[in-house]
């Protein structure tokens, strides 16, 4: 089992202790799911909030602050999984600064669309959209499958780091980013890899339990899902504003 999410690693199950009395389970992962969701939206409703009040110069230190936080998290979570029940729900309240400081910037631009309602909506359907499909066995997780998403998000990373390190000299990429035919299919594509990375999360989880990981895992399966989550958002709010800078 593989997945090309950097949190949800099949490595993660190795030479791991298992306790039978206290197993991971899918349940428990719903659960710790729900909670790390509950407590992105609540900072990131903060954040909205703040925002909308007139306090924009208290926002983006929050904005970058719960970026910057988060990826410090999120690499000792990924490098330490046992501390996972700790940094996991501490990664959730640091990204929902974040997302709710680039929510309430791009609806800002959009005053007359719900942008920001409609891209929660398409985000929390295609989740439930794909989990259905991958229970009922409509997609299956085949290791061609895997493979292909794996290499497919190893060069959206690659790209967008190449365009981060490229913006330092003033260097921008072209089209790419752009409301353009070539910026939208850019989008649309990076969407439909984002999405295809929750199967290999329902594939990584439904692994875990079945091989009776320790109860952190739940934590740590659900930090993973929760990391892909936030990407698909960001990448469907980012391909709305594309198409509605066109009108």
């Amino acid at each position: 089992m593989r997945s090309s999410n950097p949190a949800l690693n099949d490595k993660v199950f190795a030479n791991l202790a298992f306790d039978e009395s206290t197993r991971m389970t899918l349940q428990g992962t719903v659960i710790k799911s729900a909670i790390l969701l509950t407590l992105a939206f609540t900072t990131a409703a903060y954040t909205w909030n703040l925002f909308f009040s007139g306090n924009v110069s208290a926002v983006y230190p929050l904005w970058i602050g719960g970026m910057v936080v988060g990826l410090v998290l999120a690499m000792i979570t990924i490098f330490k999984p046992k501390a996972a029940p700790i940094t996991a729900p501490m990664y959730a309240l640091a990204k929902g600064f974040m997302i709710g400081g680039i929510s309430a910037f791009v609806q800002a631009q959009f005053p007359d669309v719900p942008i920001v309602v409609q891209a929660a909506a398409l985000t929390f359907l295609t989740f439930a959209g794909l989990l259905a499909a991958y229970m009922s066995g409509l997609i299956k997780p085949t290791e061609n499958f895997k493979l292909g998403i794996v290499a497919a998000t190893m060069g959206i990373f690659l790209l967008y780091l190449m365009t981060f390190v490229l913006g330092f000299f003033g260097v921008a990429v072209p089209y790419l980013h752009g409301s353009g035919p070539i910026g939208i299919a850019f989008s649309v594509a990076v969407c439909a890899i984002a999405a295809l990375n929750l199967v290999l999360d329902f594939d990584f989880i439904e692994n875990g339990a079945e091989r009776g990981a320790p109860k952190y895992m739940e934590w740590y399966g659900a930090f993973g899902l929760l990391v892909t989550l936030i990407w698909l958002y960001i990448e469907i709010l980012h391909l709305l504003a594309k198409l509605q800078s066109r009108r």
